[in-house]
């Protein structure tokens, strides 16, 4: 059993697994509310499972890109619960989550996960239809010949919270949009079971999340007094 946590962008997800399947899933109904909601998903899918977190075999977390502070809400409160119940953790790279979320073998030769980040921006990746990964995560601002080269090679989905700032710029024949997709904790759960699976686990004291960029705070030009900050 694995409980599975997204707090990467704007949705707040858990979801409960076994071997690899899921079991429930719960979600906050209002965006960008991880501090106030994630405890209290958490505490719905465990009684409606009737288990305690010491029942689970591991704690799987997206470890981003994505948002800040919602990866720092994930991430802190499934150390936290790894470390209070002695279980293991897993950390799932958010991009590789949405591919899980959004592949149809057969239909695309490339998956191409869009989180959404500042102005033109995006964090993403790209992934065959077999999941291997073909590009690494990375940041980058969209223009017109943006993923041409895969887009040459064959069709590419994109999808995600930053596809339909995209939509508008990359406009290959070989280009497709999914206007349904939404991410969510339940694709996470055959990642995490493979992880668990090949012990492949995080040192609950040391890790840290994903950000791929350093987090920037907006200094004001004056302090509260009306004076010039210092340089």
């Amino acid at each position: 059993m694995i409980l599975c946590i997204d707090t990467a962008t704007s949705i707040c997800t858990v979801a409960l697994c076994r071997k690899g399947e899921l079991v429930d899933i719960q979600e906050s109904t209002e965006e960008r509310s991880h501090a106030a909601q994630l405890t209290v998903l958490i505490e719905k899918i465990l009684k409606k499972a009737g288990i305690k977190t010491t029942d689970l075999d591991a704690i799987a977390v997206s470890k981003g890109p994505g948002s800040y502070t919602g990866l720092r809400i994930g991430v802190s409160a499934a150390k936290g619960i790894a470390y209070a119940s002695d279980i293991s953790l897993i950390a799932i790279p958010t991009p590789l989550l949405m591919y899980y979320g959004a592949v149809e073998p057969g239909k695309y030769d490339y998956y191409c996960p869009l989180i959404d980040a500042r102005r033109m921006e995006v964090y993403t990746a790209v992934y065959d239809s077999e999941g291997r990964q073909e590009e690494k995560i990375n940041a980058r601002v969209i223009d017109e010949n943006s993923f041409s080269a895969f887009l040459e090679k064959g069709s590419v989905l994109f999808f995600g919270d930053g596809a339909e700032k995209c939509k508008g710029i990359i406009k290959h024949k070989s280009a497709y949009f999914s206007e349904s997709f939404r991410i969510s904790a339940e694709y996470m759960c055959k990642p995490a079971f493979t992880a668990l699976e090949d012990k492949d686990f995080e040192d609950v004291a040391y890790f840290e999340p994903f950000y791929l960029k350093d987090f920037i705070a907006t200094i004001p030009k004056k302090n509260i007094l009306g004076g010039k900050t210092k340089p």
